[in-house]
C-alpha cells in the first residue's frame, strides 16, 4: 500500500486501534517482520510498517526533521482509528511527535526503543558528515547490502533487509537518502512534555546507544533483558509485554 510518497505495509484485523511500527535510521519496514509474525491473530487492529521517508520503497524529503517525518506518515493513518506507536531509534522520536497531537489524529500511547537521548558535537558532526555525502554505488547487490546492514547496525543479526538496496544502471546502491542522517538531536524533554498519551521508554539491556542510565532521566525504563540495541530483531517475543501494554492503554 502507497499513500503519497510513503510505502506502507498493513496486516492484522479491522476491529480495534491500529499499531503502527517505525524503524530506525538507515533500516526499512522489514525489521519489524518477527514481531508481526509474533503478534499473529493477537493484535484486533490493523498493524501498519511504512519504509520512513528517504529509505526503502518511501521517496526523500527536502529536508528532514522528526516533524516532517511524522507529518509525511499522517496520510497513512485512517481518519478517526486510534493509533499505538511502537518505534525503534529514530522510529520512536518520531512516534513522539506523533503523540503531540500537532499532527492530527489519536494516538493514545507510544513506545521509543531503543532512542539515543544524549547527543555530542561529535555525534552531530559525524552525522551531518554522512548526511552531506552523496550516494555511492557497488558493483553487486552483495557489497550493497553489506553496507546497508552495517550502517543500520544490523550486520550479524539478519542476512537481508526488503528493500535496502536498489539496482541502478551504474550499479547498485542503497535506498536510503543520506540526508536523512541529518535529521538532528532530538528535544526528547520536549516532547515528552507535549505527548498526549502514555509514553513508554524501552531499551535492551545491553544497548550501548541507548543505555538505562541516559534514559531514567526521562523516567523509568522498560529493559529487556540480554538485547541490544535491535532488540525487535534480536529477540521479537521480548517485545510482545510492549505491545500489550500499549494495547491496554
Amino acid at each position: 500500500m502507497r499513500s503519497a510518497d510513503v510505502f506502507v505495509s498493513r496486516s492484522g484485523g479491522d476491529a480495534g486501534p491500529a499499531l503502527l511500527l517505525l524503524h530506525g535510521l538507515g533500516a526499512t519496514g522489514g525489521v519489524w517482520s518477527g514481531l508481526v509474525a509474533t503478534l499473529g491473530a493477537g493484535w484486533p487492529g490493523p498493524i501498519l510498517v511504512p519504509d520512513l521517508p528517504g529509505h526503502g520503497r518511501s521517496a526523500p524529503l527536502p529536508r528532514y526533521s522528526f516533524g516532517g517525518l511524522a507529518a509525511a506518515l499522517v496520510p497513512t493513518l485512517e481518519p478517526g482509528r486510534p493509533t499505538v506507536v511502537l518505534g525503534h531509534s529514530l522510529g520512536g522520536v518520531v512516534g513522539l511527535a506523533l503523540a503531540s497531537g500537532w499532527f492530527g489524529g489519536p494516538v493514545p500511547a507510544v513506545c521509543g526503543l531503543g532512542m539515543k537521548v544524549r547527543w555530542t558535537p561529535d555525534d552531530l558532526a559525524q552525522a551531518a558528515a554522512v548526511a552531506a555525502r552523496p550516494a555511492g554505488t557497488f558493483a553487486t547487490r552483495a557489497e550493497a547490502l553489506d553496507r546497508a546492514l552495517r550502517i543500520a547496525g544490523l550486520r550479524g543479526l539478519v542476512t537481508d533487509l526488503p528493500a535496502a538496496v536498489a539496482e541502478t544502471p551504474d550499479g547498485w546502491r542503497l535506498a536510503l537518502d543520506n540526508a536523512a542522517f541529518g535529521v538532528g538531536a532530538p528535544d526528547i524533554a520536549g516532547l515528552l512534555a507535549a505527548a498526549r498519551g502514555t509514553v513508554v521508554l524501552a531499551a535492551g539491556e545491553h544497548d550501548p546507544m541507548s543505555p538505562a542510565g541516559h534514559l531514567a532521566e526521562f523516567g523509568s525504563p522498560v529493559l529487556l533483558a540480554g538485547c541490544g540495541h535491535n532488540a525487535h530483531v534480536e529477540n521479537p517475543r521480548a517485545l510482545r509485554p510492549l505491545v500489550d501494554r500499549l494495547l491496554s492503554d
